[in-house]
């Protein structure tokens, strides 16, 4: 059994209350120290009271970090094994869980770098700039300490807030008990690389504790559904990260035939567990030739073990699996199934199943189904014409808007519930640098101060 502990300020806590986690086919694999909320206040208390590191430090800590997070033995684990882990407690193909904490690794060497697409071009990073003489803004923290409930979908949520320590803030980690081990590796990589233990904490806990954490520090983020959007909705303390809700747009001009492999990556890639993965396509015309090729492509890939590097499909518990495929089949009543609810679950022998892709015809592009999203490759196809607008296409994360109507590129970005408008050849899980997910991070984390001094 591989054993994580707690990583507090003053270094690894071992608690009496540890929780097993379990692979997909039900194994146990680990245990993790699950710590009071009298450790998670003591622990982030600890935090406030420490001043951050230089920028030069950070820096130099956070490209080592990457470095270590990537090649070293961590808590018993080289990186491959590590790898295995993840894939075998989130369900992630194997190929899929390594590229991922690569990623994670890449964003981590990067994080400096990452913040300054978000840095306002008039804003000074420290008040001794020059500028500050003669009067400046300057791009200073919201606050001292970043907690961060982290999902357990995808090691690639945890490169991000990586930024977060570029700028000075402290952070702790709420780790997923589905996946535990990418936050301790990265805490662990953190540490070895020159961050002291209070600029980096990892706190598995329970539910009070998850909401002391929130409570303790300054800002948070989240990640959940629905019901985790609506009730941080009004916090402007918290980002809640929620459905991606992504969408393809495909006008009449336009020959889907030409994108029909933009298509289907969209839908499939990373396993179709990520928020940018497409959960449904729309066609200004007939659906059904579109509908019949995409499954077709779709029907083709097959179901393998997930430890199996040709993997594509993300595994369940194989009663998790048939839950799923339950609940998928009342949601898809009145759609058309070219592949339905009947065939996902893919029973692998070992208590485990893959999910087969998912793929219904809609006869109108209706809200509800449209956005419905499970984590893994299920996509709704529909008609859509102009006198639907964007109303089908709001409360989405990523739109492909595959067309040559400049006006209908405009009235997208203006929605405020449309994060990232794309166009063209271009997968709705593309990603760079200086392409803001669903608003730059730093856009939460930092504000402008006005200053001018002698």
């Amino acid at each position: 059994m591989i054993v994580l502990d707690a990583l507090g300020p003053n270094g690894e806590y071992r608690t009496r209350t540890r929780e097993v986690i379990n692979d997909m086919a039900g194994t146990p694999v680990a245990e993790l120290s699950i710590v009071p909320p009298l450790y998670v206040h003591r622990s982030i208390r600890a935090q406030h009271n420490a001043r951050p590191l230089s920028t030069a430090q950070r820096a130099i800590a956070l490209a080592g970090a990457a470095e270590v997070f990537g090649t070293a033995m961590i808590g018993g684990l080289g990186f491959e094994q590590y790898v295995e882990m993840v894939s075998r407690t989130s369900g992630l193909p194997m190929a899929v869980a390594r590229s991922s904490a690569r990623g994670v690794a890449e964003s981590v060497r990067c994080a400096v770098d990452a913040v300054t697409p978000a840095q306002p071009v008039g804003a000074a990073r420290d008040w001794r700039d020059e500028r500050t003489r003669r009067g400046s803004a300057v791009w200073t923290r919201r606050g001292e300490v970043l907690a961060v409930h982290a999902s357990g979908n995808s090691p690639g949520v945890h490169g991000s807030w990586a930024q977060a320590l570029a700028l000075g803030y402290r952070v702790a980690i709420r780790p997923s008990r589905r996946e535990p081990f990418t936050g301790h590796r990265l805490v662990n990589a953190l540490r070895q690389a020159g961050f002291r233990p209070e600029d980096a904490v990892y706190l598995p806990t329970g539910h009070a504790g998850a909401a002391e954490i929130i409570t303790a520090a300054d800002l948070a983020i989240v990640y959940g559904g629905q019901d985790i959007v609506d009730k941080y909705a009004g916090d402007p303390t918290v980002m809640a990260n929620g459905p991606g809700r992504t969408k393809i747009l495909i006008t009449a001009e336009q020959d889907w035939r030409d994108y029909l492999d933009v298509i289907v990556e969209s839908i499939s890639g990373q396993g179709g567990m990520a928020c940018t993965n497409a959960t449904a396509v729309l066609y200004e015309g007939d659906p059904r030739p579109l509908s019949e090729a995409v499954a077709a492509r779709l029907a083709t890939i097959a179901p393998l073990p997930i430890t199996d590097e040709r993997a594509i499909l993300p595994t369940k518990p194989l009663g998790a699996a048939r839950r799923l495929a339950d609940y998928l089949a009342v949601k898809a009543r009145g759609a058309t199934p070219l592949l339905g609810a009947d065939q996902v679950v893919a029973d692998l022998g070992d208590g485990s199943a893959a999910l087969r892709p998912a793929l219904h015809l809609l006869e109108r592009p209706d809200g509800d189904q449209l956005n419905t999203e499970l984590a893994f490759p299920c996509v709704w196809i529909s008609p859509w014409s102009r006198a639907d607008g964007v109303a089908p296409l709001r409360h989405s994360l990523v739109i492909n808007a595959i067309t040559g109507d400049e006006d209908l590129i405009d009235d997208l970005l203006s929605d405020p519930t449309v994060s990232n408008v794309y166009s063209g050849g271009h997968l709705t899980s593309y990603a760079a640098p200086d392409i803001p997910h669903d608003g730059f991070l730093a856009d939460f984390l930092m504000r402008n101060k006005g200053v001018i001094r002698d």
